[in-house]
């Protein structure tokens, strides 16, 4: 593990103290046939990271593409300060990253955005990155905006770029995938597991279907869903992942194909999700009940929970 000096440099958009607003779905819409049209947006009031998007949307008709050469994940990690049991944090994120170092291609790098530098081990592709900013309120988007703004150290090469909660769990598969297929735009994770760790129950999230039209995607429940191909000779791609990374994870998939950047899904299930293990994100902002209560309406049968173990040993 190395520790690195998180950059000076100060935001540019939206206010990095609160989470970027979520643009209406009518208006994503009337944004992306304007993009896809070559239409100005100006009258459609986009956001920032909507801007940024068509800025690297522009690029993208000059620039070839090279192959990705790394997956990069960005973790922020909430302080001890705003937590009341720091072994719980630190325990999950061991198995964050333990998902990450048991992957069949280690052709990846990670770094971890904390006031305080949690136990990791002694690996050259883990970073920790400390945190200073001291204003009040919630710091993940800041701790996201930090983790974008260090990307230059970091990504020499092209390279797929996914920001990943520190208490969700990876496939093994998912790095090798990646690489392998070498997705032009990246990659979505519209299938994986979501469990409750108080109950220990599991449900597969995933695209509603007809015979479960209230199903969700699992990039609508949960953060670590978009891994997007990321060219560090384009400068336009890191304005437009730190503005994108303002947003929740709903905002990703519209505004990566505002962006151009088509994604192609995982196979599924490629992240597992645990709610209800005491110290959730969510939790802290009263917005885990109804995931509960989608775990519970989807719950998996003993024969399809235990294949979902099996994949995820470390749940």
């Amino acid at each position: 593990m190395t520790t690195c000096r998180a950059p000076s440099r100060g935001w540019v958009g939206p206010d990095p103290v609160a989470q970027a607003p979520a643009t209406p779905k009518g208006r994503r819409v009337a944004l992306r046939l304007a993009a896809t049209l070559g239409l100005p947006q100006a009258f459609l009031r986009p956001a920032p990271s909507e801007r940024a998007a068509r800025a690297l949307r522009a690029t993208r008709r000059t620039t070839a593409t090279r192959p990705a050469e790394a997956v990069i994940f960005l973790v922020p990690l909430v302080g001890p300060h705003h937590v009341t049991d720091w072994t719980t944090v630190t325990d999950r994120l061991r198995m964050t990253v333990q998902s990450f170092l048991d992957q069949d291609d280690p052709r990846w790098r990670a770094v971890i955005c904390s006031q305080t530098a949690p136990p990791l081990p002694d690996d050259p592709r883990i970073t920790h990155l400390p945190f200073d900013d001291s204003r009040p309120g919630n710091d993940k988007w800041r701790k996201l905006a930090a983790l974008a703004d260090y990307l230059p150290q970091i990504a020499a090469d092209t390279a797929y770029v996914m920001t990943f909660d520190a208490d969700d769990l990876l496939a093994r598969d998912a790095v090798a995938e990646m690489l392998g297929r070498q997705a032009s735009g990246g990659y979505l994770v519209e299938a994986g597991y979501v469990l409750d760790h108080g109950t220990g129950t599991i449900a597969l999230a995933e695209r509603p279907s007809v015979a479960a039209p209230l199903r969700k995607a699992f990039w609508k429940l949960c953060g670590s869903c978009v891994a997007l191909r990321h060219d560090p000779e384009v400068p336009q791609s890191t304005a437009f992942l730190k503005a994108m990374t303002a947003h929740e994870h709903r905002m990703f998939p519209h505004l990566a194909a505002l962006a151009g950047l088509r994604l192609a899904p995982l196979t599924p299930p490629a992240v597992l999700y645990v709610l209800n293990h005491g110290e959730n994100f969510g939790a802290r902002r009263g917005r885990v009940s109804f995931k509960t209560r989608f775990v519970q309406r989807f719950a998996l049968d003993e024969h399809d929970r235990a294949a979902a173990l099996e994949r995820f040993p470390d749940a």
